[in-house]
């Protein structure tokens, strides 16, 4: 009898949290749900009654006039309140965008019929191909390939809108000259 006795109050030790978790989560269920009335003939009752969609589909959150929730409270102010202050290349740089003209020495030019290009090497010796319309360093593009030199043409913009040109000419200079 005192096993039968010990039996049961661990059965009910165990299963008492579970029933108390599900009343308590039905009555907030219960409050959860808006209360509808019902009229039937002469007296009016109030029944609560569950809707037929899925407890997922109670809340909807609508983003009208409402901030976006991952965008950061605090901005960065701007540094600067220059407007004739260039404005920093954003894009990332690669392959001769890595390089300003003037670390380069231009070492040799080809003038074939439609197809010129020069020839330029680094401070370490390693040479690189160049081409009309080609991007070098941050803001600069070859626009031509002469006899004995190539032009650069760097455009950049200020933050009033302003677009500032600079042409650059790398010189390819003769055996001997520095």
């Amino acid at each position: 009898m005192k096993n039968s006795n010990l039996s049961t109050r661990r059965l009910l030790v165990r299963t008492l949290p579970i029933l108390l978790l599900g009343m308590a989560c039905a009555v907030t269920t219960a409050q959860a749900v808006p209360e509808q009335q019902v009229t039937s003939g002469t007296a009016t009752q109030e029944v609560t009654m569950l809707p037929a969609q899925s407890l997922d589909t109670l809340f909807e959150y609508r983003i009208e006039n409402r901030p976006d929730p991952f965008v950061p409270f605090i901005t960065e102010k701007a540094t600067s309140t220059n407007i004739n202050e260039i404005i920093p290349v954003a894009e990332q740089l690669s392959g001769m965008q890595l390089f300003e003209p003037g670390q380069l020495n231009l070492v040799a030019i080809v003038m074939v019929e439609d197809n010129d290009f020069a020839m330029a090497e680094d401070t370490t010796g390693k040479g690189y191909i160049l081409h009309p319309g080609m991007k070098i360093g941050k803001r600069g593009v070859i626009t031509a390939i002469q006899n004995n030199q190539v032009i650069v043409e760097e455009t950049a913009f200020t933050r009033a809108g302003k677009k500032l040109t600079n042409k650059i000419v790398m010189l390819l200079k003769k055996e001997g000259e520095e």
